[in-house]
């Protein structure tokens, strides 16, 4: 060891795959402890599938996380940093020491209409299998996907139209599904190519969309925008996200944590870096999350003299969009909040059951997916 301390604050896609890139590039050369108060790591981009009773987020030990990566895990909430004294201060009334901090607390949610149903993969069944059963039940005629004029990753909204759209065409329910979007062309923030698998889905679909608009939802049954008005029986909304607001810890615009082009937080001494959501960086996606962390576990490395310095974040997007069948993988390089030289695929371009691609967190949870599938019988594969 060389007494280098390091520090990791959440233990979601970004603190997970931060740690695990860290371990490969240093080794046991630094300490590493991990603060979060939560025992599972929760792999949620595949929640949305839930309410329509398909598998959905899988569910991880952290306990078992942490030790594989050999860190030590600090259960408890990060409710300040002290920069000059190099501490992180913790719910629980303890001090942990630092060298090098990696922030990487996702983002805090809200509704940002209050008359909406709101969607959120954090509780994804429980927000959206009641919107299913009424269509199913022939109780529901329309619903209406509304993406707020804030930040947000908007795929799982356009995932919950397709997905909708299906389940009652399946069921031989007339349901009329609109999605309304300030987004110029749909799914920006993966390119052109993307909008237009997009628009194609949704005229297979049947999916009325209304795009370059800002909704407002004045009643539980009514969205407005421009001149229009349209009424439906379910209003459905992503949450807005915003920063950690932890004292402490430079905030910008909805206290979310500004870096630099090596996730490096400014004002700091280049010892705080910081992934996810959390952050500043336009697009929320747990792909470009993963991005982040892994720059900012080179950039620790670095610090920790055991590696060059990192090259600036080259941001690329890479998702996959469930529709209620055959999903579209879509990649995107990202400039200024824009996604440039989009692609779509009808096969995966990366490992199938990887919906966010991460170059360190997919491998490690194939390993852990593989060793608690129960033993199968060789002569028929059934378990």
């Amino acid at each position: 060891m060389t007494g280098f301390e390091v520090v990791i604050c959440g233990g979601g896609i970004a603190g997970v795959e931060g740690l695990l890139r860290l371990r490969r590039l240093a080794g046991d050369r630094v300490q590493v402890t991990l603060v979060s108060p939560e025992g599972e790591f929760v792999y949620r981009p595949l929640a949305v599938r839930e309410p329509f009773g398909l598998e959905g987020a899988r569910r991880y030990p952290l306990g078992r996380i942490v030790s594989d990566a050999g860190a030590t895990w600090v259960r408890d909430r990060a409710v300040r940093i002290d920069g000059d004294a190099r501490t992180v201060q913790t719910e629980g009334g303890r001090e942990v020491s630092y060298d090098a901090l990696l922030l990487a607390l996702g983002g805090r949610e809200s509704s940002p209409f209050e008359h909406a149903q709101l969607f959120t993969d954090r509780d994804a069944d429980h927000s959206f299998r009641g919107i299913v059963r009424e269509i199913e039940l022939g109780q529901v005629r329309s619903v209406a996907f509304v993406l707020p004029n804030d930040p947000v990753w908007p795929v799982p909204l356009y995932e919950l139209a397709v997905m909708t759209a299906e389940r009652a065409r399946s069921t031989s329910r007339d349901v009329q599904i609109t999605l309304i979007t300030p987004e110029a062309r749909p799914l920006k923030a993966f390119g052109r190519a993307a909008g237009d698998a997009i628009l194609r889905l949704f005229s297979q679909a049947g999916i009325t969309l209304h795009s370059g608009v800002v909704a407002r939802v004045p009643t539980p049954q009514l969205v407005t925008f421009g001149d229009t008005r349209l009424d439906a029986d379910r209003i459905v909304t992503l949450p807005r996200i915003s920063g950690p607001a932890l004292p402490g810890v430079p905030a910008g615009a909805r206290w979310s944590v500004p870096i630099d082009e090596r996730c490096v937080v400014p004002g700091t001494d280049g010892r705080i870096f910081a992934a996810g959501d959390a952050t500043d960086f336009v697009v929320k996606h747990g792909g470009i999350s993963a991005q982040q962390a892994d720059t900012a576990a080179a950039g620790i490395a670095h610090l920790a003299a055991l590696g060059d310095r990192p090259p600036p974040l080259d941001p690329i997007l890479r998702g996959m969009l469930l529709t209620g069948k055959q999903p579209l993988y879509l990649t995107a390089r990202v400039v200024a909040g824009l996604g440039w030289r989009s692609e779509v695929y009808q096969q995966p371009p990366w490992p199938a059951d990887e919906k966010v691609a991460a170059e360190e967190l997919g491998p490690y949870l194939a390993h852990l997916d593989t060793a608690t599938e129960p033993p199968r019988d060789q002569a028929t594969g059934n378990p």
